[in-house]
C-alpha cells in the first residue's frame, strides 16, 4: 500500500509541474497537495487555480477556470467531484448555447473541507472552513463554516454537532 501512495504523489508532483509550466502559472498547488487518476484542471483567458497545501483529490476529479477558484489547506474531495466558476449563458433560442458565451462567478473553499464523492460545485459559491459536503450534492448557494450540507431536494445545512 505504501508503494502504491509513493506512486500516486511522484504521478502528482510530474504532473503539477506540467500544470505549472503550460498555464503560465495560473494553476498554483501548495506543499503535499496530491491527486489520484483522472485529476484534471482547466484554466481559460483570466482564469486562476490557487489549491492549498496538503489537499487531496480522489480519482476523476476536475477544477475550472474562467475567473478564479480558491481552495484551502487540507481539504479533500471524493471521488468524480467537479468545481466551475463558470456557466453557459443561454438568454437566446436562436442562438446556440455554446456561442452564447459564460458567466462568470469565483468559487472559494474554506480549509479543512471534505467534498463527498459526485458533488459539483457551481460558481459563486463560497464554501466555509471545516465543512462538509454530502456525496451527490449540487452545491448553487454558500455553506457557512463548519456547517454540514446534505442534499435531496435542494441543499439542507446544518452545523456540525447538531
Amino acid at each position: 500500500m505504501k508503494l502504491l501512495k509513493l506512486y500516486y504523489h511522484v504521478k502528482a508532483m510530474i504532473k503539477k509541474v506540467g500544470y505549472r509550466v503550460l498555464s503560465g502559472n495560473k494553476i498554483s498547488f501548495g506543499r503535499k497537495t496530491t491527486f489520484r487518476n483522472g485529476f484534471h484542471a482547466m484554466v481559460e483567458g483570466d482564469g486562476n487555480i490557487s489549491i492549498g497545501e496538503r489537499c487531496f483529490f480522489n480519482n476523476n476529479c476536475s477544477i475550472n477556470s474562467l475567473q478564479e477558484v480558491t481552495i484551502g489547506d487540507g481539504t479533500i474531495f471524493g471521488e468524480n467531484s467537479h468545481v466551475y466558476d463558470h456557466n453557459h449563458r443561454f438568454r437566446s433560442s436562436e442562438d446556440t448555447i455554446k456561442s452564447q458565451g459564460y458567466t462568470v462567478a469565483p468559487v472559494h473553499i474554506g480549509k479543512h473541507v471534505w467534498i463527498g464523492s459526485n458533488v459539483v460545485i457551481l460558481k459563486g459559491v463560497t464554501i466555509g472552513d471545516n465543512a462538509v459536503i454530502g456525496a451527490g450534492c449540487v452545491v448553487d448557494r454558500d455553506v457557512p463554516e463548519c456547517a454540514i450540507a446534505t442534499c435531496g431536494s435542494g441543499i439542507n445545512i446544518r452545523m456540525q454537532g447538531e
